[in-house]
């Protein structure tokens, strides 16, 4: 059984998190977006028990429920005690590196998918580049049995498991999508020097952004 990893007191004291799940209130306008950050453990460096996998999918999990509200995030509890989730409504953008691709890589199958297949979040537009399709192409390697588009990767990690799409902007479903990129130069470019190859002169992950419009005449975020 998965819970036979930890005993009860330990499953009575741990927390979800890793590292961290935010939830920021953001004041544009008249109106809040609540910014939910966070940093899921990588989903691999573990056993046959899979710990990583699945706490990897839980925490994303809790976005998901989080957003969700009502019964579904009874469970979730913050710092100071308080239960629940957003209200009804409420407008938001999940940003992070929740280190979970939707075809590749070593996260379990329905994890990063609990938040692209949301009713919730918008996911009309994919944040794409030329410079991942470029890398893909050139570095190869397992890169050449991935089945995902290469071109919505934002992570240029060794083999296993290749480049992959970790990092992801997800507005909420009322907020619309003007455009959205992944920042990865392709070699031609003079910006190259910020990304480059390994060892990286910045990160081995890319800068995700996207576009949207906080109501009308309130801005952009």
């Amino acid at each position: 059984m998965p819970t036979d990893y930890y005993s009860p007191a330990e499953q009575a004291d741990l927390r979800l998190s890793s590292k961290s799940h935010w939830d920021l209130p953001i004041r544009i306008g008249t109106r809040t977006v609540h910014l939910l950050a966070s940093h899921p453990t990588p989903p691999t460096f573990d056993g046959p028990e899979d710990r990583n996998g699945r706490r990897n999918a839980d925490e994303i999990r809790l976005w998901a429920d989080y957003v969700s509200g009502g019964k579904d995030a009874r469970w979730i509890r913050d710092d100071e005690g308080r239960r629940g989730g957003l209200p009804r409504g409420a407008s938001f953008v999940i940003a992070g590196d929740q280190n979970a691709d939707p075809d590749d890589g070593d996260s379990t199958d329905n994890a990063i998918h609990q938040l692209l297949d949301h009713p919730r979040a918008n996911t009309s537009k994919t944040p794409t580049s030329r410079g991942a399709v470029e890398a893909s192409e050139q570095q190869g390697g397992i890169n050449d049995e991935h089945v995902g588009d290469p071109a919505q990767d934002t992570a240029d990690f060794a083999e296993p498991p290749g480049n992959i799409r970790a990092d992801y902007v997800l507005p909420s479903s009322d907020l619309p999508i003007r455009d959205a990129r992944v920042f990865w130069p392709t070699s031609d470019s003079p910006l190259y020097r910020l990304t480059g190859t390994y060892p990286f002169p910045t990160s081995d992950h890319r800068l995700v952004w996207v576009d949207t419009t906080v109501g009308r005449g309130h801005g952009r975020g």
